[in-house]
């Protein structure tokens, strides 16, 4: 049984003029294992989050009969046997723990495998999240999902025996569209996904690089079409660090009065830094420094000044590119004066808690009111005073993003937070308080 931890945090941090490295990206980690283990031939990954949701990744690759070696701390070869390759033997049960990245790509691989009959489950949170769309979708490939009519873990399934590429008009998630290109690349014909807004591209990115089993096209809406039975080479990649953890620094810093940060080598995606354009917006000094691209994936370094901002004012559009981010954002809109808005968030509600009611809590408990009505989001931010009688306290929820932005607002105000299951945020950044020592902040861990 996992020891629960309590972090107790009190202090005000301290001005600092810092160089980090955050924790590597999750989802780009969680991929290369994914897509790694159904191309042929050996993959190497290179600078692996070791977190918990890639650690159950790992474990359902090789009950799938996927070798997988460590060769350094970080680094990973993975022994593919191709397209249609996985198998279980019978009476397995996938633990995807608190993955909802890896519980729905695996299963878009899954659905379409020949002879796999498995039961999925994740731990409370996951379980908790609805699957139906990602169902919805793989039973049009031919899937079976059983018991019927139930939307999310645990859960039976049964792949299609005879899998034929669909059409699909995608929304906003990244991790859907995943899944159907997966599921697409070993079923007979083509696959076609239509986007009016792109989401996130980083597994088609990915597969690119691999296979020719893409086309993709842009217009008024992004075509992408999916070879089905199509040959995935070798895969070679380093992961970047993670934008979303870095986010949680760079707003420590905007906030704090005569600081300064520099994040190293951080993903820059165009579809991954939504946070940071909106932020340069409200003018906050940001810059991009030292941009590389390798394996269609950008890398760079992030500088940050202690900056005065506006009221954030967000559109629906930033949603795909800033999803992880808006907790953080929150918190920043709640200690800044004036009435900022946050549009087209509706889909917060269905993450690992619902984000938009368990920020307001928070934000209520410090004084600030917010009101959230016809899918926007209302913070009336204002300056708050350290006032000793207040406190934090953030219940045992199983949410990382939680965890980490009302660490960040206890550390910028110096209103005392307690926040319970706190071992939550090894599921995206194990680093998160070692980085928050090495900027001068305090705390208490309690089990």
């Amino acid at each position: 049984m996992k020891t629960s931890l309590t972090v107790v945090l009190r202090h005000k941090i301290k001005q600092f003029n810092k160089s980090i490295n955050v924790d590597p990206d999750k989802s780009l980690s969680i991929r290369s294992f994914l897509i790694g283990s159904i191309s042929q031939g050996i993959s190497t990954a290179s600078n692996i989050l070791e977190s918990e949701d890639v650690k159950n990744t790992i474990t359902v690759c090789k009950k799938l009969g996927v070798k997988i070696k460590k060769i350094k701390p970080k680094i990973y070869r993975i022994y593919g046997n191709g397209l249609g390759s996985l198998y279980l033997k019978k009476q397995t049960e996938l633990n995807f723990g608190n993955s909802g990245t890896a519980s729905r790509l695996m299963i878009g691989i899954l659905s379409t495998t020949p002879n796999i009959q498995v039961r999925i489950k994740g731990d409370h949170s996951l379980n908790k999240r609805s699957m139906g769309k990602l169902i919805d979708l793989m039973e049009k490939f031919g899937a079976y999902f059983f018991p019927k009519n139930k939307n999310n873990f645990p859960l039976k399934m049964i792949s299609s025996e005879m899998p034929i590429g669909i059409n699909y008009n995608a929304g906003i998630s990244a991790q859907l569209k995943s899944a159907v290109i997966l599921a697409g690349l070993n079923s007979f014909g083509i696959t076609t996904i239509a986007e009016k807004i792109q989401s996130r591209d980083h597994t088609e990115k990915m597969i690119l690089k691999n296979s020719n089993s893409l086309n993709i096209k842009k217009g008024k809406k992004r075509i992408i079409k999916v070879k089905g039975k199509s040959f995935l080479n070798t895969l070679k990649f380093n992961v970047p660090g993670d934008p979303s953890s870095a986010a949680f620094f760079a707003a420590l810093t905007i906030l704090k009065s005569n600081s300064s940060l520099k994040i190293k080598d951080v993903g820059l995606n165009p579809k991954r830094i939504g946070f940071y354009e909106i932020l340069k917006k409200a003018g906050a000094k940001i810059k991009f420094k030292n941009i590389k691209n390798k394996k269609n994936e950008i890398f760079g370094d992030i500088l940050i000044k202690s900056s005065k901002i506006n009221p954030l004012k967000t559109s629906k559009k930033y949603y795909v590119t800033a999803t992880d981010e808006y907790p953080i954002m929150f918190v920043m809109a709640g200690l800044t004066p004036g009435i900022s808005i946050f549009k087209g968030i509706e889909d917060l509600a269905n993450k690992e808690s619902n984000r938009i009611k368990e920020m307001q809590k928070i934000l209520y408990q410090i004084g600030v009111k917010s009101k959230f009505s016809k899918n926007q989001l209302k913070i009336f931010g204002k300056k708050i005073n350290n006032n000793k009688k207040k406190t934090i306290n953030v219940a045992n929820l199983g949410d990382h993003r939680i965890c980490q932005s009302a660490a960040i607002l206890s550390l910028v105000t110096g209103i005392k937070a307690k926040i319970k299951n706190f071992e939550t945020v090894n599921t995206s950044a194990p680093s998160f308080l070692k980085i928050i020592k090495s900027l001068g902040g305090k705390f208490e861990i309690k089990s």
